[in-house]
């Protein structure tokens, strides 16, 4: 069932999303060689409880941590741990949630550490311009459709892959709420956007293929062929004039 939310409940929304976007600035600014993914995540979780919040993926269908930290070729869903130390040149994904008031935030950035190659460079930036792509094509008159047609136009027209294996979702009281929000699709066709719905859009794109391989802990899924892949999340509420994208300094 898809749960419209009131101005009231977008503005608590809005507050959980902003702590989700202050985490993630902290833990890109702490990240660089040498720094643990495991101290990554131990800064998160103190932030979050600090603000009186709740890690939203600690303990979620048993994964063991607050922030999801996925490396060069890992798409999502990566581990973080003391061993696990970051290195000049890597491609960093970091995916967190938020419980904050009754209502989830959840949003993801991918960084470089040090000096990128070209070819992470560019995944990076055109993944990003995805998510840009994506939220422009929220609004009440648009459909899901639109939304993964711009994401897929633009990563395809790069030469790179779009997973089709994770896709974004609707977000609210629970942390993934209908409807599934693809990140490939055709214009005009799907669920239409309504005002009030809030989905989370987070293009999970790879310089390659984009068939997905699970590790043996049942979580970390990387790029079939070995590839990088990058990763950018954001919770967009549809308005009656058109979207609204919540925890951003705009918001």
């Amino acid at each position: 069932m898809i749960c419209l939310k009131s101005e009231r409940e977008l503005e608590t929304m809005d507050r959980a999303n902003r702590l989700v976007h202050r985490v993630l600035r902290a833990v890109e600014g702490a990240a660089g060689p040498g720094v643990s993914t495991g101290e990554l995540d131990e800064l998160a979780e103190g932030m979050i409880r600090a603000e009186g919040g709740t890690p939203a993926f600690k303990g979620y269908r048993g994964f063991p941590a607050t922030l999801c930290t996925s490396i060069n070729d890992v798409i999502v869903h990566g581990i973080p741990n003391g061993k696990n130390r970051l290195k000049d040149g890597d491609l960093v994904s970091v995916d967190c949630g938020v419980l904050l008031d009754g209502y989830y935030g959840d949003a993801a950035v991918t960084f470089g550490i040090g000096t990128l190659s070209d070819e992470a460079q560019r995944l990076m930036e055109v993944t990003r311009l995805c998510l840009a792509d994506a939220v422009l094509a929220v609004g009440p008159s648009g459909r899901l459709g639109d939304v993964g047609a711009a994401v897929q136009q633009r990563a395809e027209e790069a030469g790179f892959g779009v997973v089709r294996e994770f896709v974004g979702h609707g977000i609210g009281r629970s942390l993934h709420e209908e409807p599934q929000v693809p990140n490939y699709g055709k214009p005009g066709h799907g669920q239409r956007l309504k005002p009030g719905l809030v989905i989370a859009i987070e293009p999970m794109i790879t310089g390659g293929s984009w068939r997905v391989q699970i590790d043996d802990d049942g979580w970390t899924a990387r790029t079939e062929d070995g590839r990088l892949a990058a990763h950018f999340e954001c919770s967009v509420a549809v308005t009656s004039d058109g979207r609204r994208v919540l925890g951003s300094e705009e918001s």
